[in-house]
């Protein structure tokens, strides 16, 4: 019975839309949700109210497929001259398809087709061909507030800066310093493992264009940083080994498997 609300913490900025699967999946149940952003005394906050006495409904439930994980395909086929690779029924929530906007930004061949919206989530099949050459429609680079809505397909929008002419910047991605591992760092490591040119900074990394080599890289016991580089493998010249390839299975227990059968 009642309203329960849940605010963020006030800051003196305008606060970034976060993830909103939950609200939508809970609304979609029959759960009277309001939420929006507001300014107060203290600061800006997000507030979400629940009201309690709502009656949920079961009902079907359709799980989109993984934009996270799709953003390792959509790489590996913008990349690949000659390729196209069909991704189907991706979730493409506005909180969550930045990966998308960024990529085709930066010269990615992507389509998004069959758009719809099921369960309250927008989702769509996403078609990415090869480029011979990748070139940006904007400044090479990622940083701000899109950061945020990205955060998770940084090691491999990292890759793909080492195919994109002119290189990619990625800034103000402190977060990624405490993920599985600390990912600026582990995906600078691995580059300059593979002969790529590439500046850390505290809060991202500055990449060159760079012709990889094949070398014995490390996941460093983090599931993106394995599939990361077994995308820049397939743009290497010679064999790459992943020492703990194994943990990728933590989000994505078939990414072999579904990798290998585009790289013929």
């Amino acid at each position: 019975d009642g309203q329960t609300v849940f605010e963020s913490p006030a800051t003196s900025e305008p606060i970034i839309t976060s993830r909103n699967h939950t609200e939508l999946m809970l609304n979609y149940l029959g759960a009277n949700l309001t939420e929006g952003f507001s300014e107060t005394p203290a600061g800006f906050v997000h507030r979400v109210s629940v009201n309690g006495d709502a009656k949920l409904t079961a009902r079907d439930l359709n799980v989109p497929s993984d934009i996270s994980s799709a953003a390792f395909f959509l790489v590996a086929g913008a990349c690949l001259p000659g390729s196209e690779i069909t991704l189907k029924n991706v979730g493409l929530n506005p909180t969550r398809r930045a990966v998308v906007d960024v990529l085709r930004s930066l010269g990615a061949d992507i389509e998004v087709i069959n758009e719809s919206e099921v369960c309250n989530e927008i989702i769509g099949d996403l078609r990415v061909r090869g480029s011979e050459k990748l070139v940006p429609q904007r400044d090479n680079i990622v940083r701000g507030d899109v950061i945020a809505n990205l955060i998770d397909e940084i090691p491999v929008l990292a890759v793909f800066g080492t195919q994109l002419d002119g290189g990619l910047e990625i800034r103000d991605a402190e977060e990624l310093r405490v993920k599985e591992s600390d990912r600026i760092s582990t995906v600078v490591e691995n580059l300059r493992r593979m002969g790529a040119d590439v500046e850390e900074f505290p809060d991202g990394m500055r990449i060159r264009k760079s012709d990889l080599r094949g070398a014995v890289v490390d996941s460093f016991g983090d599931h993106r940083i394995a599939m990361a580089f077994a995308v820049a493998g397939l743009f290497a010249d010679g064999e790459t080994e992943i020492n703990g390839a194994e943990w990728a299975a933590v989000s994505f227990p078939e990414f072999f498997t579904e990798i290998k059968a585009i790289s013929k």
